[in-house]
């Protein structure tokens, strides 16, 4: 079964950490993906830029583009993961771990009931 595991955080706190505060964070994260990478449940990933660039297309016919998501929320949807995983516990478990090192993300576990696998484009080959 695949998982969506999606990464909240307080956007503000995130947007203010220093490059090497974020470059230690991004290296820790690296370190719980290895394992799951190893065991074949790691897939696609994507860190989403800061909300001030996102665009929000809404309303009848062929819409009206909106600046912004405008949840009225704490946290911000701010990165991804897709997993493979036999149960949902073994989800929990990785989200669990990201966790550990990223203390101030939320992270919300989604079964996801449709995947459709990418044409390739965007592949990267720096393991990240």
């Amino acid at each position: 079964m695949l998982y969506a595991i999606l990464a909240y955080h307080v956007e503000g706190e995130v947007l203010s950490m220093t490059p090497e505060e974020d470059e230690a964070l991004m290296a820790a994260l690296r370190g719980v993906h290895s394992p799951l990478r190893q065991k074949g449940h790691f897939g696609p990933c994507a860190r989403l830029d800061e909300t001030a660039t996102a665009r929000t297309l809404r309303g009848p016919g062929a819409g009206t583009v909106l600046d912004g998501p405008f949840a009225e929320t704490k946290e911000q949807l701010l990165g991804f993961y897709i997993m493979d995983f036999a149960h949902e516990d073994e989800a929990v478990e990785a989200a669990r771990a990201l966790r550990k090192v990223n203390r101030s993300a939320v992270y919300e576990i989604r079964p996801i009931k449709l995947f459709l696998p990418s044409d390739g484009f965007g592949a990267t080959s720096d393991g990240g």
